[in-house]
């Protein structure tokens, strides 16, 4: 059994080796030990430690929507008719199902979720809406905010 890693395990080198790969997760084993100062075999070792350990979750080519068409973004505030644990289960298990909902995240506040929607168009938003989105289990309430301009975007 794998144990999980926590931030105090982590010590410089390895922040070194996690903020590389943040840059870019294509460099070479020889490449970033040489950038994070230390030798081949223990730099394996030590990526091979944060993989194992849930630190790296894996590796990806990050797209630029916006190329693909995929520049129309919402965020929908989701207000559910009951926040009892079978209800919050029932609706996790189902937006995840949505593949334009980029984002789900649970929150403490006036309502219960906030997802993020990515689509080609606005006609496209509000047939996800329309047809999955309040479709979800226990929604009671959503408010839509679409994305004039993305000022910054973090990936990973």
């Amino acid at each position: 059994m794998v144990r999980k890693t926590f931030a105090g395990d982590l010590d410089e080198i390895d922040r070194r080796i996690i903020a590389v790969l943040r840059a870019d997760g294509r460099k070479t084993v020889t490449d970033l030990a040489r950038e994070v100062g230390i030798s081949k075999t223990p730099c394996q070792i030590r990526m091979r430690r944060l993989i194992d350990s849930g630190v790296i979750r894996g590796f990806q080519a990050v797209v630029d929507p916006a190329t693909l068409g995929l520049d129309h973004i919402a965020f929908v505030e989701i207000g559910l008719a009951s926040t009892h644990e079978k209800a919050l289960t029932d609706f996790n298990e189902a937006v995840r199902r949505i593949p334009e909902v980029e984002e789900c995240h649970m929150i403490a506040g006036s309502f219960d979720y906030l997802l993020k929607v990515r689509t080609l168009d606005m006609r496209r938003y509000r047939k996800v809406m329309g047809e999955k989105i309040t479709n979800l289990p226990h929604v009671a309430t959503t408010s839509t905010f679409v994305v004039m301009e993305a000022v910054k975007e973090v990936h990973g």
